[in-house]
């Protein structure tokens, strides 16, 4: 019997999977020490956001040999140690892409059409509120999608044929199929972001996208420009996106991901009126959900001897 130890609750259609071959364990805590003493006899762990794989929880882990990750993000796992582990890594890449492109698509429509001003407005009294409220339209205002992997490619399609968006992308390989599709355009980063009226980031965190966009890359952009992070908190120097929105550099943000997580409360975007904030909510519907708990299936394929369905890492 194969015993699993879930580092936080997953759906149930995934926690079946897990019961009908072994024994299915909740982490106490998904801190390092933590893992550590509760992970000697687990052949499968299914990891969220919380807690990480780090070179020494594999180095307590005799038994292992496939870590999961509900989601698409594996930064949270040494992708390396795993491989000299001989643990196979997997993950659900397809699980979110709608509700992320979904959500992404809401923080546009809120921070255009100033809907949360005017939420705020109505449940305060004051019905007047509708005449100092502007926002505008986003029909025909160029969308600049920077990373046009399976989400970045979603939210262009809902934008172009749902709002009439012409579609520009940065990404290291070019998507023919979506150019002839969409008539989307493929530029240089420095290029999409000098251009774009809407400009969206979609990218993993890697080392080479730490800190993509920085200083320098707000100041290329149109101060009607507004930019939307629903990737990964540290692609974005969120120091520089403050002075960017305060400054009146760019018109306003949407952001979904932090450089820290959980946020601090003293977080000075909290203070700014053209920023819309979310707490890392957007993949949190119930099918993305259901999906992502999924990845067990792949917990058993591997530990059954099968070819995973979404490998991560290459094992001899």
């Amino acid at each position: 019997m194969y015993r699993f130890l879930l580092y936080e609750p997953i759906h149930e259609a995934g926690s079946q999977v897990l019961r009908a071959v072994g024994e299915v364990r909740m982490a106490s805590s998904t801190d390092e020490d933590t893992i550590v003493k509760e992970i000697g006899d687990i052949d499968g762990v299914v990891v969220r956001a919380k807690g990480r794989v780090t070179r020494r929880v594999l180095e307590h882990a005799p038994r292992l040999k496939v870590v999961g990750r509900h989601g698409t993000g594996v930064d949270n796992i040494d992708l390396g140690a795993a491989t000299e582990h001989g643990v196979q890594v997997v993950k659900t890449p397809e699980a979110t892409t709608e509700a992320v492109a979904e959500h992404t698509v809401g923080l546009m429509l809120a921070l255009s059409k100033k809907i949360l001003q005017g939420d705020a407005g109505i449940r305060s009294g004051h019905f007047d509120v509708r005449y100092s409220l502007m926002g505008r339209e986003m029909c025909g205002r160029i969308l600049g999608v920077a990373g046009f992997g399976r989400i970045g490619r979603r939210l262009a399609q809902i934008c172009h044929f749902g709002l009439g968006m012409p579609i520009l992308y940065y990404d290291v390989r070019p998507a023919p199929e979506l150019e002839r599709q969409l008539g989307a355009r493929r530029l240089e980063l420095h290029e999409l972001l000098a251009s774009a009226e809407y400009i969206s980031v979609h990218v993993p965190l890697l080392p080479q996208t730490r800190g993509l966009i920085g200083e320098a890359e707000f100041a290329l952009m149109r101060p009607d420009a507004m930019f939307f992070n629903a990737s990964r908190g540290p692609v974005v120097d969120e120091g520089a996106l403050y002075r960017a929105l305060a400054a009146g550099i760019i018109a306003g943000a949407g952001i979904d991901v932090y450089e820290e997580e959980p946020t601090p409360a003293d977080n000075p975007l909290f203070g700014l009126e053209n920023v819309v904030l979310t707490p890392h909510m957007s993949a949190n519907t119930e099918e993305a959900m259901r999906k992502m708990s999924l990845v067990t299936e792949d917990l058993v394929s591997v530990l059954q001897g099968r070819k995973p369905r979404y490998p991560v890492n290459q094992l001899d």
